[in-house]
């Protein structure tokens, strides 16, 4: 059985995985209070789902990028049940968990977004091959603005945006496709699967050093 665990943002996950189903998720809006809710919250996640901790064999996190206390968290928390369970730790980008939700379409690239504070938003570049999604490489952090002037040709946009954004976005109808509110919450049934596949080729991470993504302000990325 495997446990996902996501404090990259504001938006926190929690799953329950075993190959086959998603025995459990859940998702919540935190106020900066991810210290005080994770334990309890995947306390009861296990307990409704009637999954002793005993039963675990593998844990799964989201590496960000993200804010940069949530994801410590999250990670710390994530290591020391490892630790004491000696269990494997699985770590997944945090924009592949964004990415996983959207189906490609007509070869256009993906953007896909979280929020990076103080307005800014992480954006990270994706290409389709066949029915997955090739990060184009590192993240990049800026504002709204020159996101929104990188749009020359069709592309798909998906994550983390205010109601403003999106309409803002909306609005670029011929290059802007964009996702549905419910296709860009990061599920953890998505990071569950990507660590799952990860595990499952051998590809678990040493807990030890295993560390957050963080990334800082740059040029901005080349336009799709």
């Amino acid at each position: 059985m495997l446990l996902v665990v996501d404090t990259s943002t504001q938006s926190v996950g929690l799953g329950l995985f075993d190959g086959t189903e998603i025995i459990g998720e859940m998702v919540w809006q935190t106020h900066s209070h991810h210290s005080v809710e994770l334990a309890p919250a995947v306390n009861s996640l296990l307990k409704r789902c009637k999954v002793p901790s005993s039963s675990l064999t593998a844990l799964g996190i989201a590496l960000g990028p993200g804010s940069f206390t949530s994801l410590r968290i999250g990670l710390a928390f994530v290591k020391g049940f490892a630790l004491t369970l000696h269990l494997p730790v699985i770590g997944i980008p945090t924009l592949d968990i964004v990415a996983a939700a959207i189906t490609p379409q007509n070869g256009y690239p993906l953007a896909a977004i979280l929020r990076a504070g103080r307005s800014r938003l992480a954006v990270g570049w994706y290409d389709s091959e066949d029915t997955r999604w090739r990060s184009r490489g590192e993240a990049e952090v800026m504002e709204f603005e020159t996101l929104s002037g990188m749009f020359k040709q069709p592309a798909l946009v998906c994550g983390e945006l205010d109601s403003d954004q999106r309409a803002a976005l909306a609005r670029k109808k011929k290059n802007v496709i964009l996702a549905s509110p419910a296709l860009s919450v990061r599920r953890p049934a998505y990071l569950a699967e990507l660590a799952w596949e990860r595990w499952q080729d051998g590809q678990a991470d040493d807990v030890v050093s295993l560390a957050p993504i963080y990334l800082h302000v740059k040029d901005p990325i080349p336009s799709p």
